[in-house]
């Protein structure tokens, strides 16, 4: 550019998920012109208006262009502009605009990033969740009826702030709509989101690092919302002087795309050829080019098949649901008495009056907005308006004779509204749908927030099935959607009939589908293709992961569908598809709840007059007529309710309750209120009767495990204090850990009891979003503890808990248990500045004699300075006898849990009380994690059991499905068949979310239980702490056990009579009133009266003894169980013989290939699987949990696709898979292939385990691994080593595209067949030497020149481009070279771990020796790798497991074992010292080990090596792709700028060697001249 041309402009373009945003800037960065402007999904065309408005003012104006933004990336690809990630877009800004800034934290639509300015900059952004982001506050906006400004008025006049779930946006939505249907004060509610928001982003985004400092907020939301940045200053603790608000924070971004994209632009110029110049256009040109591409799509998100073939196709549909409709009546000419249903739900009003007949008079229908008892008003007054009157009196000609509400507001408008009876939902939507098809077998409701599905069976809900934790894939997600969009939902959903390509959008979390909508949108994809794309979502979602359906036929063939999502055609549609089924959908079908709960209200009415007129005519009056206690219109008119907040003293919960009075009953003269917030009764007003006295374990566990214990006083404790934290394995171990240190002289002192505020103090140092809550809450418990200042903290590790159960396989602790300390230790900064230990060392705590030695060298040896500072250090004979007194402790503790159990077990049977099993964890009794659910559950006059308080009264038949290896877990299984032995007994299982063995065991525990007949029920738990949901699924359980007993009855009745089905109603009826009075009665009390009555009645005494028979059936609680026992195809001898074909899964493509031909020269017709395809990851998700891991999806699928897919005969099918025999759930891939074959009718298919430990149970006579075959096995993952690390080191730089994959298939085709025939360790040295000469000399330029970037992580995911999406593509496709350490070293990693684990853990000595050999022979194999890549120019040898070891050692413990351990940390180090310091930590979404050995770790890499450039990626099938990408980018981004940064810095080195060595010689010749030139410069 010449020096006479003016300066070009520059503008910046920030494509968001919500918005768009631009900025023309000049050279001085002064914003001349700005737009920002909603886009509502259509990004093209709202790009397009904002572009065309700026080239009205500066379209032929000289311009650098750049675009930016989550939606930015495909149009700046289209359009051939420079594009910016936001992150680096920020990061300029913030250096340009306001350089003092040490943090800046940016809210955008859907994205949350964190950047640290202090030091090197470092760069966090949102995963996989939009939770807590500006989408997520318009859609809480949206539930309280307003929108963000209208959310920021109302919490100015806020009171009080309610605890609301800040993981994720769904879970907040879960917390915050039965706070508006409760009638909570919505400026609270508001308030109380943005500290959600607050909280989200500093537990999800700093994950460890405090945010200390200069703060800048960015971004829309801060930027126009003062009360969600007050929230921010609140908690952060900022004053004035470190709050840094810049002018147009909304348009940071799109400014600092202006200034990185000119800077970008113009350094290309000068990299390029001389006399390069620029590239600078005008609007103009742009806005034309954007027109120019007409209809073009991108192609990340899969598409599908459409709906409806044809309009014809959608004609036979609607014909055949127009047909299914429900008898009408005409109110305006009814006359006489009419029934109300009300159904108050979690997003909708509704209501139906029927009349004697059951015909609908009238209906009522809206969304709630929030304010149940408002809309229940309205909808109230115009019933009463509608009613038909006597046109000469006045009188109304129609009364309601009985009201029965349902729903989430059930509570609160039976106090209200004085509604006369309420139902469970699940009992209203069957009465509705036994109306309509009376033999149905199958009932989906698919409602605003809740999924419900019955199985019907005989009339009798056989099974009941209910959306967990949250409301993903429920229809308020839809219409949230819709609203984005402004659309109405009808709208939307015509849309979605016509769609040609519907998007997958997967089927799991709603965050993750709203990823893939967005990706869609930006990817050009039509409203109806995104709206068919959601309904099938939606249907998925109900099916996989809901219901988990695994075959059409499960669905029956009397299918009603319900609910007002169903509402939507394409829905509908998806479903029939999906299912196999035609369905019926009432015309109703969104008011199906209010119709049962009429049909209910018409039931009741009439037992209300048979009962008065029986009652009365004993006492020979006439009955009195039957009337509603409904408010009248007058009553209705006067109702203004008042609230307030207060806090419960009735325990230590201390609860926030919310006051709801509707003044001064004129029966009672008392106040009708309803109160919610309260965990359990008391808070309610209630009084403390009978029913809670009812034996609850989990308080009785609680006071034995901490109460019972009194520390000792001051003066007694000789050596000092020690703090335990209440958290995670103290739930279990503090009775030994108690009794160990207070004999050894020590005050113990325990963190106080878990609350929000505790939880709260310890986000800061969460170094992972999605651990599960009690892994959270031990941070706040170790800040907790740090304040009262104990001399050490301890809390050990331990790998193992002790073994009750012989049968079972293994006795792990899960891998956050076991290992979480760790964590602890390398996050929590104030553990660095405290003068308090914190004491985490690695323990046998399984074995007893070893404990003693370990605990005298961690104790006097390794942390002796610590435990001795107050005193004598313990000697080994006080150690010793300390633990022997622990020990026995433990047990007593141990045995009294028990007794407890046996002894609640025989008071039920006295009772008469029905038990529920609440199993779980052991942390599961802190009541913050349970939330208090053990008090619902006694509010129902229920006993509560804990797992470990009967399990040994459970023997389980073997083996079981699952490979039973997690101590806990066996518990588990062991109370479910104790549930099954007993009618008095049922279990409901506590499982925490992101629990990914719970993935498992859920399936195992519901095995056993519906085996034997009983049902199922699961309570997902995390920081939401309303009991709504929970409260659904007890009543539904509970109404399932009461239909249950009532058929037992009748079929014990007519089996011995066949006497009428009313006289076991009856029997059950009265047992059920003695059982409800816990006055001792029993039910043959109940059967003795009866009895006396049939006697009256003339009843043959065949009938009474009968009767009598059925009450002793009854009374006697033991029942038959099913055998736990799974049945196991083996692989035979025959078999192989045979040849049947033995399918494998592609793990690792180079390195699976390798080891094919292995198996097929030792007789094996092994086929390996092709590479994972979306089928294979949606058959996955079919046939296992939904929330199991990435990998387990992946296996399960391929396998499952292959074997379904009618390519092989399945009689002459085997699969073989991989057994680890360690804590992560890779040993179970197994258990997990069987159960999706036994779904599939195909469990005669033998599953092979590949296992080189023992101690699996495994036995397969036709397979055996020979150690000829693993000597191959040896050579074939040293090839893949080899070969992957020759490609990926010279691909990047090659002279000639594509000559290193063609070499590298040359290679692999000969490495293949040496090992079909056999390879030789002196073939293997040559062959080895050869391929390392080939790839040495193989042309490359610039090479080395490139950031490398490694890859380390969960072994699938590492390794399977499926699994992590082309991650080695997209490095390589960004100008860098990727380094991914080899597989082998993996299996040395298992290997070492036998030496590693001896000492602390004291295993085996025999087995740490055969660990040492075993190493050195494959030293010695491998030994012409090391040797032909060491002697390399190009190449690196691998290092050496020890010297990896000592990396590792660096940071954590060697112990860590479980998945990929320590080794993953090591390789991180590994990468960082040799060249490679940016890392993309590849895990699965939740993956346990990980939270611990890979994201916990980051922070303290990065504090040793500070240039250290980390970013932990999730896989998930459903996660955004392009929301990966840009997290790899940014990482890569500043791993650009570090390599230009260490370029710079050597050539300004390099200038300044030459200048203290050169000037002086040319000075001596031509000094007067350099004299002048300098002069001159000077001058000018």
């Amino acid at each position: 550019m010449t020096n006479n041309q003016a300066a070009p402009l520059r503008i910046g373009i920030d494509v968001g998920s919500t918005t768009v945003k631009l900025a023309i800037l000049d050279q001085d960065n002064t914003v001349l012109y700005s737009v920002y402007q909603r886009h509502h999904s259509d990004v093209r065309a709202t790009v397009a208006e904002v572009l065309e408005k700026a080239a009205e003012e500066f379209g032929d104006a000289p311009m650098t262009i750049a675009i930016t933004g989550s939606g930015g990336l495909l149009l700046a690809k289209w359009l051939g502009v420079e594009f910016v990630q936001e992150v680096i877009a920020s990061k300029t800004a913030v250096e340009a605009f306001i350089p003092e800034t040490d943090v800046a934290i940016e809210l955008g639509g859907e994205d949350a990033k964190i950047i640290y300015f202090d030091q090197s900059i470092e760069q966090r952004m949102n995963g996989q969740c939009a939770g807590g982001t500006g989408a997520f506050i318009d859609q809480m906006a949206t539930l309280l009826n307003t929108d963000a400004g209208g959310l920021n008025e109302m919490a100015k006049k806020h009171t009080t702030i309610y605890p609301i779930a800040s993981r994720c946006g769904v879970f907040a939505k879960t917390d915050v709509q039965p706070l508006l249907n409760e009638g909570a004060n919505r400026d609270d509610i508001a308030a109380s989101i943005f500290q959600a928001v607050v909280t989200q982003t500093i537990s999800g985004l700093a994950c460890g690092r405090p945010i200390r400092g200069h703060v800048a907020f960015l971004g829309g939301p801060l930027q126009y919302l003062s009360e969600l940045r007050e929230r921010f200053y609140i908690t952060l603790g900022l004053d004035e002087e470190h709050i840094i608000l810049p002018e147009n924070a909304h348009l940071f971004v799109a400014s600092g795309c202006a200034v990185a994209g000119a800077e970008s632009i113009l350094k290309k110029a000068s990299d390029a050829a001389e006399g390069a110049q620029p590239k600078v256009e005008t609007l103009s040109a742009l806005v034309e080019r954007l027109h120019g591409l007409g209809n073009i799509q991108g192609s990340e998100v899969t598409r599908l098949a459409p709906l409806f073939k044809d309009e014809a196709d959608y004609q036979e549909f609607k014909q055949r649901h127009d047909r299914e409709r429900v008898r009408r009546g005409d109110l305006a000419t009814y006359e006489g008495t009419a029934f109300l249903g009300i159904d108050a739900g979690s997003t909708t009003f509704k209501a139906a009056l029927i009349g004697e007949d059951g015909q609908i008079l009238w209906t009522h229908y809206v969304s709630n907005k929030g304010d149940v008892l408002g809309c229940a008003k309205d909808a109230l007054a115009k019933l009463y308006a509608d009613l038909p009157k006597d046109p000469d009196t006045g009188r109304p000609l129609v009364h309601i004779g009985h009201s029965t509400v349902t729903g989430y507001g059930e509570a609160l408008l039976l106090q209200a509204l004085r509604v006369d009876s309420g139902e469970i939902e699940t009992v209203a939507h069957l009465r509705g749908a036994r109306e309509m098809v009376p033999d149905v077998e199958f009932i989906l409701d698919i409602g605003g927030q809740d999924m419900k599905c019955l199985r019907v069976k005989d009339g009798v809900i056989d099974h009941i099935m209910l959306n967990e934790a949250c409301s993903s894939g429920c229809g308020s997600f839809i219409e949230s959607f819709a609203s984005g969009l402004n659309l109405e939902v009808a709208d939307f959903a015509e849309t979605a009939n016509a769609a040609e390509n519907p998007v997958d959008l997967g089927s799991r979390c709603t965050v993750f589908m709203n990823s893939r909508v967005k990706q869609a949108q930006k990817e050009g994809a039509t409203v109806g293709d995104i709206a068919a794309g959601l309904a099938i979502s939606v249907i998925k979602n109900a099916l996989f992961k809901v219901i988990k359906i695994r075959d059409p036929h499960d669905v029956g063939k009397h299918v009603i569908v319900q609910g007002g999502t169903f509402l939507n055609d394409s829905v509908l549609r998806a479903f029939e598809q999906l299912a196999g089924v035609n369905a019926v959908r009432p015309d109703i079908a969104g008011n199906m709840g209010a119709y049962g709960a009429a049909l209910l209200a018409r039931d009741r009415f009439h037992e209300s007059v048979t009962r008065n007129a029986r009652e009365y005519a004993a006492r020979g009056e006439s009955a009195p007529a039957v009337v509603s206690t409904l408010l009248s219109v007058d009553e209705l008119a006067e109702l203004n309710p008042t609230h307030r907040t207060t806090r419960c003293k009735g325990c230590s919960n201390s609860c926030l309750l919310t006051v709801n009075d509707f003044g001064v009953d004129e029966e009672t003269g008392r106040h009708r209120r309803f109160i919610t917030g309260n965990r359990c009764e008391r808070g309610a007003g209630n009084a403390l009767d009978k029913k809670n006295e009812v034996p609850n374990l989990f308080k009785y566990k609680s006071e034995r495990l901490f109460d019972y214990y009194t520390p000792l006083e001051p003066d007694q404790a000789t050596r000092g204090t020690v703090g335990m934290p209440r958290a995670l394995n103290m739930y279990e171990n503090y009775p030994f850990w108690f009794t160990f240190f207070t004999k050894l002289g020590f005050r113990v002192v325990l963190s106080d009891q878990s609350t929000k505020k505790v939880f709260e103090s310890g986000i800061e140092s969460m170094p992972s979003e999605s651990v599960c809550y009690p892994a959270k809450m031990s941070h706040g418990h170790v800040m907790n503890l740090l304040a009262k200042h104990p001399d050490f903290i301890w809390m050990p590790c331990s790998k193992w808990e002790r073994q009750e159960d012989e049968g079972a396989g293994n006795h792990f602790n899960c891998p956050i248990v076991a290992s979480y300390p760790e964590a602890l230790r390398l996050n929590i900064d104030e553990l660095r500045t405290s003068d308090v230990a914190f004491l985490s060392p690695w323990l046998p705590y399984d074995k007893r004699d070893y404990l003693k030695k370990r605990l005298f060298v961690e104790l006097c040896e390794n942390f002796g300075n610590v435990v001795g500072k107050n005193g004598s250090l313990p000697t080994k004979r006080e150690i010793d006898a300390a633990v022997d007194a622990a020990w026995e402790e433990d047990a007593r503790f141990k045995a009294d849990i028990r007794v407890k159990g046996e002894e609640t077990l025989a008071w039920m049977e006295k009772t008469n009380t029905h038990g529920i099993v609440l199993a779980g964890r052991p942390y599961h009794n802190d009541p913050e994690i349970n939330h208090a659910i053990p008090e619902l559950l006694t509010s129902f006059g229920l006993a509560v059991l804990t797992e470990d308080s009967i399990a040994h009264l459970g023997t389980l038949e073997r083996p079981i499905r699952l490979v039973d290896q997690w101590m806990f877990h066996t518990r588990l299984y062991a109370a479910a068949k104790v549930a099954t032995q007993r009618r008095d007994l049922d279990l409901i299982q506590l499982n925490s979310f992101g629990c990914g063995l719970d993935a498992l065991t859920t399936d195992q525990v519901q095995e056993i239980l519906e085996a034997s007949g009983k049902i199922y029920t699961v309570l997902k738990i995390d920081e939401v702490s309303n009991l709504g949901a929970a409260r659904i699924r007890v009543r539904s359980l509970l109404a399932a056990l009461r239909d249950q007993q009532e058929k037992e009855a009748e079929a014990i009745l007519e089996a011995n009579t066949g006497c009428p089905a009313a006289q076991a109603e009856e029997l059950v009826a009265k047992f059920e009133a003695r059982r409800e009075a816990s006055d001792g009665a029993d039910v043959a009390t109940a059967a003795a009266e009866i009895a006396s009555k049939m006697r009256a009645a003339g009843a043959a005494e065949s009938e009474v003894k009968a009767l009598k028979k059925v009450a002793a059936d009854l009374e006697d609680v033991n029942r038959d169980a099913e055998s736990t026992q799974f049945p196991r195809a083996e692989f035979t001898k025959e078999m192989k013989d045979a040849g049947y074909t033995i399918l494998a899964p592609q793990m690792a493509p180079y390195h699976f290939e390798l080891l094919a031909p292995v198996f097929k020269a030792n007789g094996y017709n092994m086929e390996l699987l092709p590479s994972v395809d979306h089928g294979a990851v949606d058959a996955g998700l079919k046939y296992v949990n939904n929330d199991i891991c990435y990998p387990s999806i992946l296996v399960t699928g391929q396998i499952m696709e292959a074997v379904t897919s009618g390519r092989y005969d399945t009689h002459k099918l085997a699969v073989i898979i991989t057994q680890t025999g360690g804590g992560c759930r890779a040993t179970n891939y197994i258990s997990l292939i069987r159960k999706a074959l036994k779904a599939a009718n195909l469990e005669y298919i033998p599953v092979i385990s590949l296992a080189l430990q023992g101690g699996l149970d495994e036995s397969n006579s036709g397979f055996k691994v020979t150690l000829p075959m693993l000597k191959q096995a040896i050579y074939a993952f040293s090839y893949g080593d080899l070969l992957m690390t020759a490609l990926y080191r010279t691909r990047p730089y090659e002279v000639e595209p594509g000559s290193a994959q063609r070499l590298f298939d040359y290679w692999m085709a000969t490495c293949k067949q040496q090992l079909y025939s056999g390879v030789k360790q002196g073939v293997f040295a040559k062959t080895v030497q050869k391929i390392v000469e080939d790839f040495d000399t193989l042309p490359l330029q610039g090479e080395g020149t490139k950031p490398r970037v490694g890859v380390v992580g969960e072994i699938l995911v590492k390794f399977h481009p499926t699994a992590n999406n082309q991650v080695v593509d997209v490095i390589e496709a960004e100008g860098c070279e990727a380094v991914v350490p080899g597989l082998i070293e993996f299996f040395l990693f298992g290997i070492a771990g036998r030496i590693f684990q001896k000492d602390p853990l004291g295993r085996s000595s025999k087995g740490a020796l055969g660990a040492k050999m075993i190493l050195g022979l494959l030293k010695t194999m491998r030994k012409p790798v090391i040797d032909a890549m060491g002697k390399s120019t190009r190449f690196e040898a691998p290092t050496d497991i020890f010297t990896l070891a000592g990396y590792g050692e660096e940071i954590l413990s060697l112990c860590n074992s479980m998945g990929e351990g320590w080794l993953l940390t090591a390789e991180m180090v590994e990468l960082v010292r040799h060249g490679a310091p940016n890392v993309v930590c590849a895990q699965p979404f939740a993956c346990l080990p990980n939270h611990v050995v890979g994201r916990a770790v980051i922070k303290e890499i990065r504090r040793r090596y500070p240039t250290a450039n980390i970013v932990a990626v999730d896989y998930d099938p459903g996660s955004s792709e392009v929301n990966q990408l840009n997290r790899i980018k940014l990482m890569i981004s500043v791993a650009k700028a570090n390599l230009a940064e260490k370029e710079a810095e050597a050539k300004g080195q390099r200038d300044a060697r030459l200048d203290a060595a050169g000037p002086h010689a040319v000075q001596q010749d031509m000094g007067d001249f350099e004299l002048d030139v300098e002069t001159e410069k000077v001058e000018k």
